[in-house]
C-alpha cells in the first residue's frame, strides 16, 4: 500500500472543494490514484468539518452536508472576510447566508416541535389518567350491583319472596 504525503492528500482533496468541485473520477483518472482512496479521503476530510463536494460545480446540488459545513466554516467570519471566501470558493454571500438561515430554522423548527409533543403527551396522559379512573369507578359500581343481584336472589331464596312484591 502506498503512503501519500499529508500535503499530496490535501491538494487532492482541495481538488475536490469549491470553488473545483473536481469529480472523483476524473482526479482517479489524471493522478492514477484509485476512486476507493480518493472517497476515503473524502470521508476523512468531511470528518474532519471540510466542505468536500460530491464533484457538483451547481452549489445548490451540494448534499446538505457539505452546505452545514460551509456555515460553519463561515460563521465566524465578518461581511468582508464572508465575501472573500465565497469569492475563493465560487460562491455567493447570499447562498451561504440562505443556508445559515435554514441551518437556524431548522434546529428552532426541531425544538418547537418537541415542545409541542411533549404537551400533546402530557395532556394525553392526563385523559388517560382520568379515563382510567373513571373506568374502575364504573367496575367498582358494576361489582357492587352485580352482588346486590346476587344478595337479592339469595335473600329470595331463602325467605321465598316473590318477583313482584
Amino acid at each position: 500500500m502506498a503512503h501519500y504525503s499529508k500535503e499530496f492528500k490535501e491538494s487532492i482533496i482541495k481538488r475536490m472543494m469549491p470553488p473545483n468541485s473536481e469529480t472523483i473520477a476524473s482526479i482517479a483518472r489524471e493522478t492514477g490514484l484509485s476512486e476507493n482512496t480518493l472517497h476515503m479521503w473524502k470521508r476523512k476530510a468531511r470528518a474532519n468539518g471540510f466542505a468536500v463536494t460530491a464533484g457538483e460545480e451547481e452549489s445548490e446540488k451540494w448534499t446538505t452536508q457539505d452546505k452545514f459545513l460551509m456555515v460553519i466554516e463561515t460563521a465566524a467570519l465578518s461581511e468582508i472576510e464572508l465575501a472573500e471566501y465565497c469569492r475563493s470558493k465560487g460562491l455567493f454571500v447570499e447562498q451561504v447566508q440562505a443556508w445559515r438561515d435554514a441551518c437556524m430554522q431548522a434546529n428552532g423548527g426541531v425544538a418547537q416541535e418537541a415542545a409541542k409533543l411533549q404537551r400533546s403527551n402530557k395532556e394525553k396522559d392526563k385523559e388517560i389518567k382520568k379515563l382510567t379512573s373513571e373506568l374502575k369507578r364504573k367496575e367498582a359500581a358494576l361489582a357492587e350491583t352485580a352482588a346486590l343481584i346476587v344478595l337479592r336472589k339469595k335473600a329470595r331464596a331463602i325467605w321465598g319472596e316473590n318477583e313482584d312484591e
